[in-house]
């Protein structure tokens, strides 16, 4: 089996996307005020051409989160979502100053969803390194394996929380194994 680095196939992606949107003749400001009118009368065929007129622009605002981050794929799902958020919300006012901001919102969110879930992984190796270390020493404490109500009460935390942290390194390990074969 031949292995692909991840991040060869996110530029690989990144670029065909890029190649794509050459193709799509971005919407003039004339063109966007009649689908803006007639996308405001539920006109699907308006708000299709609206986002796709408006791609590039997503991509150009997005480009500011191109620093690794968050994943390429990642980046641009992010601002087309945001751009069809906001076609499918709009209800006047400046419409561009509208797509600016959805779509710095939504990749503001990415990042910082992003920095929290990193955060949580991050306290939780933390907490699994603890117990696995308390284990250790209890064990030789004790001459044997300590129960998960003693390192429970050693470790100031409930039977369930040991149970868990132990359930994402069992896990954790399972996933790793799988990954080698």
């Amino acid at each position: 089996m031949e292995y692909r680095d991840e991040t060869v196939e996110q530029e690989d992606f990144y670029q065909m996307y890029l190649d794509d949107l050459e193709e799509i003749v971005p919407c003039t400001e004339a063109e966007r005020k009649v689908l803006l009118a007639k996308a405001s009368q539920g006109d699907e065929g308006a708000k299709k051409r609206l986002v796709e007129g408006h791609l590039k622009l997503a991509m150009e605002l997005a480009s500011d989160y191109m620093d690794g981050a968050l994943s390429p794929g990642d980046v641009i799902q992010e601002a087309n979502m945001a751009l069809l958020t906001a076609v499918s919300e709009y209800e006047g006012g400046d419409f561009l100053r509208m797509i600016r901001e959805c779509i710095r919102r939504s990749l503001e969110e990415a990042l910082e969803d992003q920095r929290r879930e990193q955060t949580a992984g991050e306290e939780a190796a933390a907490r699994a390194n603890v117990l696995q270390e308390v284990s250790r020493v209890m064990a030789e404490e004790l001459g044997r394996e300590a129960t998960v109500e003693e390192l429970a009460e050693r470790m100031k935390m409930t039977s369930d929380e040991i149970r868990d942290i132990m359930k994402m390194t069992i896990d954790a390990v399972s996933i790793l194994d799988r990954s080698v074969k």
